[in-house]
């Protein structure tokens, strides 16, 4: 099962990815997480040590690494030829590191060059990369993408079984799901879920924006209550799964994996 998380900046994804994971990892999966934002911060999130994260370097910023792949090194000589189909599949089992319930994360990074389709070596490596993810490997996928819909015009997440996006209460979040969705079908996607986050009146906030939803073929899978502990999380760069009160938490993150299954199989 091959997920990406997005949505608007501020709403919650790389909570809701590290809590998803988490959920996978507990019933035995073997479940696989890429950090593709642009300041990564999925694995706190996760709980994976600090001493092992200070030491990751993502994938689009080693320059060796992208110079050795593509023949090209970044920020050089771009009327150069490079390869579009560089070797990717050591990547995985080289770079990756492995967090509590042997959950594992490659930290990826983005594109940082402005507009989109970046031709560019960076690019060329990082596409080819996540295109070697979702259609070889085996476990449980689940991409944290960079806010906003630029990735999207990458075309970094074709062939995904599901994109879930995130939202707060209120209409930015809304327009933003909007064009996730049209430029996401025009990536051949097919499915789409939604959870809402920081929700503090569920019978409205959901009733609102499932209104607006609920059109676009955009189902909602679960609605997350505002706490401050979660916020509490964060500041402290604690794994969410570990505040107080995190058994509901987990039952209700437990509630959207069923409904991300139905929605697939």
């Amino acid at each position: 099962m091959k997920l990406a998380i997005t949505g608007k900046g501020g709403v919650g994804k790389t909570t809701i990815t590290a809590l998803l994971a988490q959920a996978y990892a507990q019933k035995k999966y073997k479940t696989f997480l890429v950090d593709a934002d642009p300041s990564p911060s999925l694995g706190s999130a996760l709980g994976i040590p600090k001493d092992t994260l200070k030491n990751l370097t993502p994938i689009s910023e080693m320059s060796k690494l992208i110079q050795e792949r593509t023949g090209v090194a970044p920020g050089t000589n771009y009327g150069a030829m490079f390869k579009l189909n560089p070797k990717v599949d050591d990547i995985p089992d080289k770079f990756s590191v492995t967090g509590p319930n042997n959950m594992r994360l490659l930290v990826v990074g983005t594109i940082k060059a402005a507009g989109t389709g970046c031709f560019c070596p960076e690019n060329a490596l990082v596409k080819r990369l996540l295109k070697h993810l979702i259609l070889s490997e085996e476990e449980i996928l689940i991409m944290d993408m960079e806010a906003g819909i630029e990735h999207l015009g990458r075309g970094t997440i074709q062939n995904m079984d599901l994109l879930l996006i995130v939202l707060e209460p209120g209409m930015r979040s809304v327009k933003v799901a909007e064009q996730i969705k049209r430029l996401g079908e025009e990536l051949g996607i097919k499915r789409f879920g939604a959870v809402l986050n920081k929700v503090q009146d569920r019978s409205l906030d959901e009733k609102i924006i499932n209104r607006k939803l609920s059109p676009l073929g955009i189902p909602i899978l679960g609605a997350l209550p505002f706490n401050k502990d979660l916020i509490s999380a964060d500041l402290y760069d604690l794994p969410p799964s570990e505040i107080e009160g995190s058994e509901d938490l987990m039952k209700q993150i437990e509630d959207i994996r069923t409904k991300i299954e139905s929605i697939i199989h």
